[in-house]
């Protein structure tokens, strides 16, 4: 690292507080900050600051949120490198080349925040189209710098700006959709594990898919061939149409909106799957009741539930929800069977998911083997030093009589 100092106003941490960003973490708490040497009163959300130790020591450039606990991350620890446009073309180069080395064609997350040096954007990749979302004040600073980029570097046909997440209202930002480069289409265009699929541009769930489950979906294939399979939380058909393209016989999705199952059922045509695919539209748990009372069984239960537990202040609540659908989907299986039970969950641990899925077999009767364990795909890396991260967890259990 260079250590001539640059020229943007200084974030001054107290005494032993640069210890976590010296050994590779990127954020910086207001509880951590000199207010005396650096007051934070004297930014604005999404200042470009030299983040200093105690001593006035630089450890690096980032941007700062003066009104939040996390109050600043850390971007580039060389002074000689600005967080411009330059800076951005390089992360995504090195982003890009990881992608390119494992997948066969321009579909997966491109950039995932802290993990690809890039805190507050993200950016996924649908062919000829990118879509880019930002979360944090500093990065809403640099998204002429990032659309430029991510132009330089991908020369896509379209640019969308998916800036619609929640998450932008506790950094003051205003949610808005926006194409930023080319026509708008209408659909998002990918293939995933053989399979194609259509997503809505503009509308639908985060950027419009959930390529974070790719390698987890891929590994239904040995589970499913013959086999009848209920898919819930199913959205657009991610699980469940491919678990028909891997040979499913019969595959019920679940699905408490409309829009997303008829999505659905237009992705389970353009595979030539739709005469074993099924769509039940309600809330899930409903479903799960009417299924039992109906006398169905299955083969293979898939629960992909959206996180029940957003907050740390939700975990008591969510932990509950997710044993309850766990036990639930179990009532569905039959003797010798396959439970997929995942979670986008942060605050959930992967002892508290098995513990869900143990103990709902438990109080059936059944008992489970762990099969396999699945985490979020190589397009989202996990940063060593943010557990923040990583978030999916998955089990592939083998449920049986006791």
């Amino acid at each position: 690292m260079t250590h001539t100092a640059s020229a943007l106003p200084p974030l001054r941490l107290k005494k032993n507080e640069e210890r976590r960003l010296r050994g590779g973490h990127l954020w910086v708490y207001s509880n951590e900050v000199d207010t005396a040497a650096t007051p934070l009163k004297d930014f604005v959300p999404g200042d470009p600051v030299e983040i200093q130790a105690h001593n006035g020591r630089p450890l690096g450039i980032g941007y700062v949120h003066p009104h939040a606990l996390l109050c600043a991350r850390l971007i580039g620890r060389d002074l000689d490198h600005p967080v411009d446009r330059s800076l951005i073309v390089h992360r995504l180069k090195i982003a890009l080349s990881l992608r390119e080395r494992l997948y066969p064609g321009p579909w997966y997350r491109l950039v995932y925040g802290e993990s690809d040096g890039l805190p507050g954007l993200v950016v996924d990749r649908f062919g000829e189209v990118a879509v880019v979302q930002i979360t944090t004040a500093g990065m809403e600073r640099l998204r002429e710098e990032v659309v430029a980029a991510v132009e330089k570097v991908l020369t896509p046909a379209t640019i969308i700006l998916r800036n619609d997440i929640g998450s932008r209202a506790a950094e003051g930002l205003p949610a808005y959709v926006e194409t930023a480069l080319g026509e708008t289409p209408r659909w998002l265009e990918l293939e995933e594990n053989g399979c194609r699929f259509r997503a809505p541009a503009h509308a639908g769930q985060k950027t419009g898919w959930f390529y974070d489950q790719r390698e987890n979906r891929a590994r239904i294939a040995r589970y499913v061939k013959g086999m009848r399979v209920l898919d819930l939380f199913s959205y657009s058909g991610g699980w469940g149409v491919q678990a028909a393209h891997f040979g499913a016989k019969r595959v019920v999705c679940v699905d408490a909106s409309r829009p997303a199952l008829e999505q659905l059922q237009e992705n389970a045509d353009l595979n030539g799957v739709a005469d074993r695919v099924e769509a039940l539209h309600g809330d899930v748990f409903d479903a799960l009741k009417t299924l039992k009372a109906d006398n169905e069984q299955f083969d293979v239960v898939i629960c992909d539930p959206p996180a029940f537990i957003k907050r740390k202040k939700d975990l008591k609540e969510g932990l509950a929800a997710y044993q309850r659908v766990n036990q639930m989907a179990i009532q569905l299986l039959d003797r010798d069977a396959i439970l997929v039970s995942a979670s986008c969950s942060f605050h959930l641990k992967r002892e508290q998911l098995l513990h869900a899925v143990a103990s709902g077999a438990h109080h059936l009767g059944r008992q489970v083997q762990i099969l396999e364990q699945g985490q979020q795909g190589a397009d989202h890396p996990v940063h060593p030093h943010i557990p923040e991260t990583e978030y999916i967890k998955a089990y592939f259990a083998r449920v049986l009589p006791r």
